[in-house]
């Protein structure tokens, strides 16, 4: 790779320029606090794309190795092997002082994180890069953005899928191809900041076994207990906490860390105390018993009811998954109406003018660029929020011509259109279609827009991602509730963010792929029983709204690397500072995907307590 300019408009390469360490790890699971790195492979790149370096080797892990056929490595291959505290050192002078690069780096940078904290030595990487999220900016023609799909894409031979060393070699053929198309289209790099993450705060909790019952509501007059209520405790007590919470649990009791107006009751020696949880229970009329009365009760809790168990039949076999739009939600909670017959939605776009483009708008002030993005979707176009391979068309607004991108567009020959363009386009052929390496381009869903999810026998884990305009200075976290029937958590761990990263069994995880792109991944398989809803938000922190954001992209896609199932564009809030993104939830044997798209003026705590979860402003 040589860092020259192909032509006077194009970029320096040497802005793209960095000491690079190529990681990959095969491992006896996907849950890195749990599982073991069983191999590793590790190829450093200079600045001028040369390789400088190489390093790979087997490990024992001391523990089951797992998925065999995946892998392929077996008990007896890996025996004799070094354990990973014996090859750390070697390791963490590879990774010194240079970007850590993965294919899903957040993976590989967690495995690592905790085989160093293992081995009690610091992880010497301050930044990551992800190809994968890299390639999903400049979005090639490709089929999807898997490691052997864009070896391919980009001519670098693969010899033997899921060696961790062959892997590795070819992740550079395609870094170094990335940033040259990431050159040609002006793109910044997704480089994340990796803090100290091998501290041993960083593990989550154990897991708390989930509440059987469902919530019967607040302790009623007759002073019972009911099987299924929130019992939240403050301040000291004669009885161990920890003995406390283990027999209260043990009657059918769900105990939770905070008051919200769902909690059944609050267990305090000091109702007179001013602590948070005992001003918030006086707000909400939660009844308050002290520790003595509580214990009484504990010797005779009645019977609760059970969370419904979802329904097993066999779904009706469809052509298509069934997409429907319906109205936006007024409010954080609305019920869902009922979809019609499964139709085949890419038929109906194809009769579209704007069918296999991907439109990108540029200028104007928010509300016209809403409505143009708007007026995309009803034409059977998927509106861009930034530049990329795959975009088509322009549209230019007012102010338009003075955008930083129009020197890389003009360069690029993208037709550039006015707005009155999208008052009735010709259906032209396009050059290069949006989609047209894919076997199937995403269903573009309008604001609350729904579709029906594949079988779980099909497809178990899914990634919401959320991303928004490349060059955003102000920061964004994007957040998820894990809901039961009332729409609340069942426990504060069912709150998934960026302090909390994961849900105690890792059936919810929050991914970080660049500063302004970030994925929530959902395995359906392993969701609690009282789970009947994920809600996927994003909020601000400060002074800053989403009109100065613009618009933000959702995507729902099976598994990282895939293709897209659906994309929704959602650009309606203008003042508000927490946005609610996208919904999965149960809907008889069936889970579906909602795009939301409702914006509040209020912060994440307030956000946070509706599902009811209550954490410090």
């Amino acid at each position: 790779m040589t860092f020259v300019t192909s032509a006077p408009d194009m970029p320096d390469l040497r802005d793209y320029a960095f000491d690079w360490a190529l990681v990959d790890v095969e491992t006896s699971g996907l849950i890195a606090r749990r599982d073991r790195v069983l191999s590793i492979a590790v190829v450093t790149v200079g600045p001028d794309g040369k390789q400088t370096g190489e390093f790979s080797t087997l490990l024992n892990p001391g523990c089951d190795p797992g998925p065999v056929h995946i892998h392929g490595l077996t008990a007896e291959r890996l025996r004799g092997a070094p354990a990973f505290e014996e090859v750390a050192g070697r390791i963490g002078a590879l990774l010194q002082d240079r970007v850590l690069v993965a294919h899903n780096a957040q993976f590989d940078y967690d495995f690592l994180a905790h085989e160093f904290a293992r081995a009690r030595l610091y992880l010497p990487v301050s930044q990551r890069l992800c190809t994968l999220a890299l390639n999903r900016r400049v979005d090639p023609p490709a089929a999807d953005m898997r490691l052997g799909t864009l070896a391919a894409h980009y001519g670098v031979p693969q010899t033997k899928a899921h060696d961790a060393l062959d892997d590795t070699r070819v992740l550079a053929g395609i870094l170094r191809a990335s940033l040259k198309e990431a050159a040609r289209l002006d793109l910044p790099l997704p480089l994340v900041a990796c803090p100290p993450r091998q501290d041993p705060q960083f593990t989550p909790k154990p897991p708390k076994t989930p509440c059987a019952y469902r919530n019967p509501g607040k302790l009623a007059s007759d002073g019972r207990l009911v099987q299924g209520m929130k019992i939240a405790i403050t301040g000291d007590t004669a009885t161990a906490r920890a003995e406390l919470v283990a027999r209260s649990v043990a009657a059918g009791l769900n105990m939770v860390s905070s008051v919200s107006r769902y909690t059944s009751a609050l267990v305090t020696n000091d109702p007179a105390a001013r602590s948070a949880k005992a001003r918030r229970a006086l707000a909400e009329g939660v009844p308050v018993i002290d520790e003595r009365a509580f214990l009484g009760l504990l010797d005779d809790v009645r019977p609760g009811t059970p969370h419904e168990k979802p329904t097993t039949e066999e779904p009706v076999a469809v052509a298509a998954p069934a997409v429907v739009p319906v109205p936006a939600p007024a409010a954080a909670v609305v019920p869902v109406a009922p979809i019609p017959a499964a139709r085949e939605p890419e038929a109906v776009a194809e009769r579209k003018p704007l069918a296999g483009r991907r439109v990108l708008v540029v200028g104007g002030v928010h509300q016209d660029a809403a409505e143009a993005r708007t007026r995309i979707v009803e034409l059977g176009g998927a509106a861009a929020v930034n530049l990329s391979a795959s975009v088509t068309d322009v549209v230019l607004l007012a102010g338009g011509e003075h955008d930083r991108r129009m020197p890389r567009i003009t360069s690029l020959r993208l037709p550039a259109h006015d707005a009155d363009w999208l008052t009735a386009p010709a259906p032209t052929a396009v050059a290069t279609p949006y989609g047209s390496a894919r076997t199937r381009s995403p269903y573009v869903l309008p604001r609350g827009g729904v579709i029906d999810l594949p079988d779980t026998r099909t497809v178990t884990r899914w990634d919401v991602s959320a991303s928004w305009a490349q060059r955003t200075s102000c920061e964004i976290d994007v957040v998820a509730f894990i809901v039961d029937e009332d729409e609340q958590v069942s426990r504060d761990e069912d709150f998934v963010f960026y302090g909390a990263p994961e849900s105690p069994n890792s059936s919810v995880r929050l991914l970080s792929d660049g500063p302004t792109e970030q994925t929530i991944t959902i395995d359906l398989t392993a969701m609690p029983p009282a789970a009947r809803k994920v809600v996927i938000c994003a909020a601000m922190d400060g002074t800053p709204t989403f009109g100065d954001v613009g618009a933000v992209q959702i995507t729902a896609a099976p598994d990282s690397g895939a293709t897209p199932l659906a994309q929704a564009v959602l650009d309606a809030a203008t003042t508000e500072r927490t946005l609610l993104l996208a919904e999965i939830y149960r809907r008889g044997p069936l889970w579906r995907f909602r795009a939301v798209g409702q914006g509040y003026g209020h912060g994440l705590a307030a956000l946070a307590r509706t599902y009811g979860v209550d954490i410090a402003d």
